[in-house]
């Protein structure tokens, strides 16, 4: 869905565990991406995230517990994509992690695994590490 300034967005959840982020692959996809997606007509991030998480990982987000971790932009030009906007939330949750749909699998990334995600994501990784949130390690 394209904001009100035109700039296409996706709301994203953030699941950090023992100093790892989980992440998703989409089939037919080399690079992984936090779960999520873009809002249908009408919905609040909120409705968004707890749909997107359902269809994904057939887990139940707590809406009442979302925080925003932050917002991040690629702009026009970028060599990747763009523009692009993604708006982060970090929540609780019930229910296992299972892969459903279009995600073929799931994964926890430490910081050093920033180089198989998005260059929004990345973006993402680096906010966690400066948070001390993610450590450098490579081991999955």
């Amino acid at each position: 869905m394209v904001n009100g300034d035109g700039v296409p967005e996706k709301v994203a959840w953030v699941l950090v565990r023992d100093d790892r982020v989980l992440v998703t692959r989409s089939h037919g996809r080399d690079r992984f991406y936090f779960p999520g997606g873009h809002r249908e007509l009408g919905e609040s991030d909120a409705e968004t995230l707890v749909r997107e998480i359902d269809e994904e990982l057939q887990a139940t987000i707590d809406p009442g517990s979302m925080v925003h971790f932050g917002t991040f932009e690629i702009g026009e030009g970028h060599p990747d994509h763009g523009p692009f906007r993604m708006i982060c939330y970090t929540a609780d949750h019930r229910g296992e992690l299972t892969p459903s749909r279009e995600i073929a699998e799931k994964a926890w990334f430490r910081y050093a695994d920033r180089d198989r995600v998005s260059a929004v994501d990345a973006m993402v990784f680096d906010a966690l590490h400066e948070a001390a949130r993610l450590s450098g390690t490579r081991d999955r």
